[in-house]
Order: structure tokens, then sequence, then C-alpha cells
């Protein structure tokens, strides 16, 4: 679709924000978007977005990278919401109860609610999503639901979880992204992998799948049905596929593109964006996903296998360097898997790797290899995340870094779904990079990759590297079932001792992703899931 536009509704000339914003803007941009001026939400129009790179699912529970959540969280919707405190809110379910012992859940769901296709929604959709996709299928949920015994259903609104342990990670689990409610008419007794509606979804969501044109575009439109009343304000959203970085940035300075998520444009492009008066930037909506860049290191490499290699990988890499060249100072170098935000989870107290060439030599050698004639040890390949150019840059950065103490790092690049099949099905590879939600609780977001359970072909996000440390299990499976916070924040602090001893994977940056969007575009959320949140409050200014 070459060119599509906002629609502005009917109305007369108006005092806006946008034409207050853009006599200020200039140096005095900031990277919040604070209101300054209140106005009743426009009703109409479309919103193009960008989606870097394309999905290869519309829906969560096939594959859960973010560009699958963006557009379908916008379809389906979750259980439950998250407040700015990330504290649950209603979502499908209006309430629900733990009791004393956590064992427990009960849900009552939100009545009148209908699928996109007329059919109604109920709690045998919440039962099967629950123990057919979310717990065997979803790469997070795997984890996340592993106490989830059965779901009572005692009437078509009630859905009651019962758990063999307590499990609190489960209530911040359940928002549109996270934990999709799938129809389970549409899905029942169906080869849910392959089955058609992950490309056509139909969900309870504010907006309707319409098209999806591979390699242009994904158009949702408005449910006119949607339970929460009022809502959504936009006809229609379009999600363009537009693969060359500085055509995003262009599509962003021209008004061809209204909104983009995830840093959708080479950070020394925001530099440049984030003075212009039609231009916006925001950081806030990505603490719910918690993200950080790392490497996955595959163990059954033989020199890899060795953890003094890994180890000398770590000191070689300079981590502040890196976030400073490729990331333009966006980010925070990563002690530990958890993120240092999410203080009631990271453990500060961790063994260290700080930029030393020279430790990483000394430990080469220790392993026995020596540099060979041409100057290299040996070689060993990288497949970097082919999520825009940023992560070959980051490539070329970590093999200048390599390179210097001896050990050639090979870089391939390839498309998503070939690097998918390569490093999660095949596991043909050395070194992977890939930015992981860690997830405001960590519990659902880390223990995938670590956990021995989870070293599965096929599952994207997994523990593709191979560990295999009972001790790590052990860990895990206790915080999974530990209701006390201060206990399981010392189960927490133990299992980043143990990731950061031996290595399986290896933190370098806590993200800092950008969205940038028109000043036209009103009611983007700032909350922790915002960036993966339904745009069911958003409007454009006419």
């Amino acid at each position: 679709m070459s060119s599509v536009s906002a629609s502005a509704p009917r109305g007369s000339p108006r005092l806006t924000r946008r034409r207050l914003l853009q006599t200020a803007a200039g140096a005095g941009a900031a990277l919040a978007a604070t209101p300054l001026l209140a106005e009743a939400p426009a009703r109409g129009g479309t919103l193009v977005t960008v989606i870097q790179p394309e999905p290869t699912s519309l829906n969560s529970v096939v594959n859960n990278n973010y560009a699958n959540g963006s557009v379908s969280a916008n379809v389906y919707d979750g259980l439950l919401r998250y407040d700015d405190s990330m504290a649950p809110q209603p979502g499908l379910a209006e309430r629900w109860e733990v009791p004393a012992d956590g064992r427990s859940i009960t849900f009552h769901l939100r009545k009148g609610v209908k699928w996109h296709d007329g059919a109604e929604f109920t709690s045998a959709d919440v039962e099967f999503s629950a123990l057919e996709l979310w717990k065997k299928l979803h790469a997070r949920g795997r984890v996340t639901f592993a106490s989830l015994e059965d779901v009572e259903t005692p009437d078509a609104h009630t859905a009651v979880f019962h758990l063999n342990a307590p499990a609190p990670v489960i209530l911040s689990a359940l928002n549109a992204a996270e934990s999709q409610v799938l129809p389970k008419h549409l899905y029942e007794n169906t080869d849910i992998l392959k089955n058609p509606y992950n490309n056509a979804p139909v969900g309870t969501g504010p907006f309707r799948f319409k098209e999806w044109k591979r390699g242009q575009y994904v158009l949702l439109e408005k449910n006119p049905d949607y339970w929460e009343v009022g809502k959504p304000y936009l006809d229609r959203i379009i999600f363009r596929v537009i693969p060359d970085a500085a055509s995003r940035a262009a599509a962003l300075e021209t008004g061809e593109v209204l909104y983009a998520p995830f840093t959708a444009v080479p950070l020394a492009d925001v530099k440049r964006l984030q003075v212009s008066a039609e231009l916006a930037v925001e950081t806030r909506g990505y603490a719910f996903q918690s993200h950080v860049f790392l490497l996955d290191l595959n163990l059954s490499n033989p020199v890899l296998a060795d953890v003094r290699v890994r180890r000398a990988i770590a000191h070689a890499i300079n981590r502040q360097g890196l976030i400073d060249t490729v990331w333009y100072g966006f980010g925070k170098p990563a002690i530990s898997p958890v993120p240092s935000h999410l203080t009631r989870f990271h453990n500060p107290e961790v063994p260290s790797y700080d930029y030393d060439p020279a430790a990483a030599e000394k430990l080469l050698d220790e392993a026995g290899y020596p540099r060979k004639d041409n100057g290299a040890r040996f070689s060993i390949t990288h497949d970097y995340l082919p999520f825009g150019e940023t992560y070959k840059y980051a490539g070329d950065y970590i093999r200048d870094n390599l390179k210097r103490v001896g050990i050639d790092f090979v870089l391939r690049g390839q498309d998503y779904p070939t690097w998918t099949r390569r490093v999660y099905s095949d596991w043909d590879f050395d070194t992977d990079s890939n930015t992981i939600a860690v997830m405001m609780d960590p519990e659902m977001g880390l223990p995938r990759l670590i956990i021995s359970t989870n070293h599965v072909r096929g599952v994207p996000a997994s523990n593709n590297s191979g560990y295999n440390n009972p001790e790590a299990d052990r860990v895990i499976r206790a915080f999974q079932i530990e209701p006390d916070a201060v206990k399981r924040k010392a189960l927490f602090d133990e299992l980043q001792v143990l990731v950061m001893r031996d290595l399986p994977i290896l933190p370098l940056s806590e993200m800092r992703h950008v969205t940038l969007y028109n000043r036209k575009v009103h009611g983007l959320g700032t909350g922790p899931d915002a960036a993966l949140a339904a745009l069911s409050n958003v409007w454009i200014e006419p």
C-alpha cells in the first residue's frame, strides 16, 4: 500500500497540542511525552506504523517475538492489564481471587464478549488457551505455567486455575501480548502450529484482522463490537514492513509513517530526529519486557564447552564501548541477566568480567588455544539477530574486540525464519546474539534460557546453549513455588551467580528502546507494557 494517510474527521480549526509543541520543539524536545493540552479524542483515521522485522505469525503463542506481539495484541485480549506500577488490572477478567495457600486463582470473566466471528467468549476458551497453548507451546509459558495442573470451568464466566504449588508469577503474565486468549472453537483438534488462524487471527480485541500482504503490510480494522465501550478511536491500523532503515526514518520525517516503536530506526537517526518539531521520542513503555542484549553460547562446540573460553570472551568484549558505538549510549552494561532497574530481583554481587583483553588472553592460553602463525587461536561463527542493521553492527564491534585476543569471529547473516531454524531447531551455530525479554518478573523470561528441560528443538527463545546444571534447575524449581518475596529474591540471587559463573549466556547490555511518533498522534501509553499494548486509546489529531 503505497500511500495511506490519516483521515481527519470533520470539525472546525482549533488550538491543538501539536501547534503548541511545534513552537517549543527545537532544542527543548524532551524524551518524555507529557500532554500540554487536554483535548477530546478525535474519532476515525488510519494509524500507519512500521513493524520490523515482518511478523512470522499473528499470535504470540507460536512465536513470542515482539513483532508478532505488537500486531496481535491489538487483535487478542489477555485476562489482565497492568498499570504504571506493574500491578494487575482487569482485562477479560473483571476480578480474581487468590486464597491464602496460593494454590488456585479464580477468574471472573466479562459477560457479553464476542469473538470477531460472532461466537461467544467463555471460560472454555480460557481453559483451552491455558492448558493447550500457554503451558505447552509458549516459550516462556512452559515455565510460567509449570505449576498449573488444571482449569476448572464451573460456568461460562468463571475459570479456576488449580496449581500444584503457589505460582505468584502467573499474575504478572496475563496481558494481551504475553498470554493471549485464543478461540477454542477454531483451534481445538487442529495442528496448532499449522493452524491457518495463526496468520489470519480471530480475537476479542479492539481491532479485527483484515489482510496480511507479505512483505508489505498487515491491515487491522476497528472492532465495532469491542467490549470496552467507545474504543477504539481509530478506524484502522496499517503495520508497514519497511526493511531498509533509512527508508523507515524517511517515512517518519515525511509523515508517511506516524508511529515507530522498538527502535525502528538507527539510533544515529534518533539523535537527529528528536529535535524535529513534528516528531516526539519516548523511552518509556518497555519495562514489562526488560530486554537484555546477550550472546547465546553453544556448549556442544568443544571450544565453547570450556568455561575458560567463555570467560575469556566475556573479558574481551568492551560492553560500554559496544553501547556507545552501536547504541549511541542508549543502554547500560549488563553485569547480570536480570536488569538493574528490576531492583526486587537484581543481584549486583555476581562474578564479574571487566573489559580486560590481557585476562582474556591468559585464559585462552590456559585453555590450550595458543595463537597460530596468523595470530588466530580458533574460529567460531556468529549468527546475529536479523532485526535490523543494529545487530549486524553489534556483531562487527564484537568481532573486532575478539580479534584482538586471537578469536576469529565469523558473522553470518540471514532472514529471520532461517535464523530461527538454525539457532533453535537445528542448533547449527556457535554463538548467536539475541535481545531477550527477561520480563518484569524474571521468572517469566530467564528460566527458559537456563533450565535443562527447555533444551528442546523448535522452541524460539529457549535453552539453545544446551546448558544442563542440576543446581540451576533446583534453584529455578524452588523460586517457581516460593510465595515469600524475601526468600524468592534470595533464590534469584543464587541463580544469577550460577549463570554468571558458568556463562551459558553472556549478558552484554540492558537495552533502552526508543519509540518515535508524529506529534499529531495522541493516547500512546507509557506504562510498563505500552509498546506491546493494544492501540485502542490512540487517536490522531485532525
